[in-house]
């Protein structure tokens, strides 16, 4: 059996017409930038996200970005993240020329460690950038208690959790802003790149609009200096339509996430996901588990036809585009631990019973 890392023909043809139908309309308008459709999405995501405001930009690397320069941070400035995240969470914090801190994360869950924060805070550390990697929510009580002490903005990379909730309120509600990523593979993904921030602030939403658009406010009308960081309006109307099928599909990663830890329960020398948190809802964008023999497993299910990945491999202060931090091996041992020991099953909403039996089985032979 052939068991794909992910599967986006599938779920493209569960909602072919709808999709057609959508993309014939934008077509048929030639409404290509912003417009009617990317409105129509920024309400309904907003509304989704119970959260006043919601913008779409080109991309979720562009998203961060422009949530930083909406929340005030630029040149001079440091923001503190994580090491075990994909780069475009650092590099948002670079382009607005800002400087980076890290912290380590908890095993458990392989997020920021709260605990850890307050040591990691300098004097010229304005922002916090929690990522709720694999759709599990980061602990932001404790986060934004902590930066509310200092007086930092908390501006959170949600990109692998859209729908997730923390202790009852939808991740978009919880931070200074939050950025989405549409990526194809995401859980809801567009047909090419997009993106979003959310926002309660209108202040922080109206300038991160003008800064996706060249920094206007009306046509040939310009207040800042700004971007073109804009969403095309077939992936606006792509996402208006996957949008409405996102809870079910969300419903779906969660029931093969339980059948996956009842089926790897037990299994010695594998770690599965915890639990969550009461009233938390992770959204299982990856199942990742953990094994120190994480390489051979990987090749032994490789060659059993099941596809899987790594997430991340290299965490960021070891990678060669940050070798300028001068951060050595060692400072970060959870983040590094996880990064050896971390293999992503295969995992979307169409994934069938059958196949996660079969994955599930393969692993407790190897």
């Amino acid at each position: 059996m052939k068991v794909p890392f992910v599967d986006l023909h599938a779920q493209y043809e569960s909602i072919r017409p709808e999709i057609q139908s959508a993309i014939q309309k934008v077509l048929d308008e030639t409404a290509f930038i912003g417009g009617p459709y990317l409105q129509a999405f920024e309400k309904e995501f907003a509304a989704y996200s119970q959260t006043p405001h919601a913008v779409g930009v080109s991309n979720g690397t562009d998203a961060i970005r422009l949530a930083l320069l909406g929340c005030g941070i630029g040149p001079g400035d440091e923001v503190v993240t994580v090491p075990n995240t994909f780069i475009a969470t650092t590099e948002a914090i670079s382009m607005v020329g800002a400087s980076i801190r890290f912290v380590d994360v908890l095993p458990e869950t392989c997020t920021m460690d709260p605990s850890l924060l307050e040591k990691a805070l300098g004097p010229r550390t304005k922002a916090v950038v929690p990522v709720h990697l694999y759709g599990r929510p980061a602990d932001m009580d404790a986060i934004l208690k902590i930066a509310g002490r200092h007086g930092l903005k908390v501006i959170s990379d949600a990109a692998q959790a859209h729908g997730a909730i923390y202790k009852g309120r939808p991740i978009g509600m919880v931070g200074d802003a939050v950025t989405f990523s549409f990526y194809p593979g995401k859980n809801l993904g567009a047909y090419g790149d997009a993106g979003a921030v959310v926002t309660a602030n209108p202040e922080v939403a109206k300038k991160v609009a003008a800064l996706r658009d060249h920094g206007r406010t009306q046509k040939y009308e310009h207040d800042l200096e700004g971007f073109n960081c804009r969403m095309d309006g077939l992936q606006a109307a792509v996402l208006s339509v996957k949008l409405k099928h996102l809870e079910r599909w969300t419903e779906a990663r969660r029931r093969n996430a339980a059948l996956y830890g009842e089926l790897l329960a037990g299994i010695a020398g594998l770690e599965i996901p915890c639990p969550d948190e009461q009233g938390s809802r992770s959204v299982h964008h990856l199942y990742v588990v953990r094994t120190q023999e994480r390489d051979r497993l990987q090749k032994k299910l490789e060659e059993s036809g099941i596809a899987t990945g790594i997430h991340y491999p290299i965490p960021l202060h070891l990678q060669k585009a940050y070798s300028r931090l001068g951060i050595g091996e060692g400072r970060f041992p959870v983040s590094e631990a996880l990064a050896r020991r971390i293999l992503s099953l295969p995992m979307y909403p169409e994934l069938r019973e059958d196949q996660i039996r079969f994955v599930a089985q393969r692993i407790r032979d190897l």
